[in-house]
């Protein structure tokens, strides 16, 4: 029984549930049209999965880094595995090493795709040691991060990234990245992680607002210009953004943008709405 919890505790610190944010990976496989090739489909999902082990590989690192702080925050102390004394520092560092030698491991079939995640893993190992302490820049960072996945996702599929695809993701990360930190201080204050020392709620709300409103921008734009037979996928992502920041208000979510996703029906719901004005057009 002892090693059933203890091989459930690894697992649980890959933080399987944040690999929903990899779907960012598929989102080419979507506009581009290719969804219809077999061979698109397989190399997409080659895609996601890889990311799903890199950015496990980066949560690892980065609560390894961080397991001394945890330990003395009232939820991470418990809720994550290092921290609470469920898994090892010396199983976290096999685990870390598993992972990222299986990402490398595909470099000879899909050497462009990893060059990507390459980068990806970088930016995070700088995020976890020097980057997620600097204002501004952290936000930044974590909205790379979701930008180098929709890349990824053109790379594996060979196809360019729409430059609206890009700003629209960028915007849309700005926003979900300002709303975590936002969140964070205000329902564990400044002494929360270091950052927050430089950031007020009023400046962060600022930051999310804008990005709200030049994701709706760029994504309509887009939509009008190049991909009009989505016209009807609009009001969804109005919807999807508007109860999102819902939740932020009136129900305290938002610190993990994955957990208010899995906690709120109507989220879901706009999300399944989307995919489906999606294939309606597309069909």
């Amino acid at each position: 029984m002892r090693q059933k919890v203890s091989i459930l505790a690894i697992f649980r610190l890959m933080r399987p549930k944040q690999w929903i944010k990899n779907s960012f990976v598929l989102a080419p496989l979507v506009f581009s049209g290719a969804f219809t090739e077999i061979i698109s489909i397989q190399h997409a999902f080659i895609a996601f999965f890889l990311f799903c082990l890199a950015s496990s590989a980066t949560y690892v690192l980065n609560d390894y880094k961080d397991i001394e702080n945890d330990k003395l925050h009232p939820e991470k102390s418990k809720k994550r595995p290092l921290a609470s004394g469920e898994v090892s520092k010396m199983q976290a560092k096999i685990l870390m090493g598993i992972l990222y030698t299986t990402v490398f491991v595909f470099a000879p079939f899909f050497p462009k795709l990893i060059a990507v995640i390459t980068g990806y893993l970088v930016l995070n190992i700088a995020y976890t040691f020097y980057l997620k302490h600097q204002p501004v820049l952290d936000i930044f960072t974590i909205a790379t991060g979701f930008v180098l996945r929709v890349y990824a996702g053109a790379v594996a599929l060979s196809v360019p990234l729409s430059s609206w695809m890009f700003i629209t993701t960028l915007s849309l990360a700005l926003y979900l990245a300002a709303i975590k930190r936002r969140q964070e201080l205000a329902k564990s204050g400044k002494q929360a992680r270091s950052v927050l020392q430089h950031y007020t709620v009023s400046l962060v709300d600022k930051y999310a607002e804008m990005s709200a409103t030049c994701a709706i921008l760029f994504y309509s734009l887009y939509v009008i210009s190049d991909k009009p037979d989505l016209v009807y996928t609009i009001p969804f992502v109005l919807f999807g953004l508007y109860r999102y920041w819902f939740v932020v208000d009136s129900k305290g979510g938002g610190e993990s943008p994955t957990d208010a996703l899995f906690a709120d029906t109507q989220l879901q719901l706009a999300i399944i709405g989307w995919v489906i004005a999606c294939a309606y057009s597309f069909f």
